[in-house]
């Protein structure tokens, strides 16, 4: 699915015209974007966490060169996604090979 897919199905849903749910999901990705490069994690409840990570310093082989590179420590984004919403996945992705299966 893609942003507008969302867009037209939030604004579908809601009554709310397309222009203001681009404006709303916009401002809180930039928001997400903005909180995270400051080093600030944002949690969803029931939906998820979007927390930054620390990759700690590592030595690596470039292997055209067969030389040891040092890639230094970094920080990367990253979405872990809430125990209620992991199981509704798990429970529904269930529910449709149980009905693949009574198809065959």
């Amino acid at each position: 699915m893609t942003k507008a897919e969302v867009i037209a199905e939030i604004a579908n849903k809601t009554g709310i015209e397309k222009v203001d749910v681009a404006e709303t999901i916009e401002a809180f990705f930039k928001v997400v974007k903005t909180s995270m490069i400051e080093g600030n994690n944002i949690y969803v409840r029931g939906f998820g966490s979007f927390v930054v990570k620390k990759r700690a310093q590592k030595t690596a082989r470039n292997i055209s060169k067969n030389t040891a590179i040092i890639i230094p420590e970094h920080h990367i984004p990253s979405f872990k996604p809430a125990k209620v919403f992991v199981e509704k996945v798990k429970n529904s992705s269930k529910k449709k090979s149980s009905q693949a299966e009574l198809i065959k």
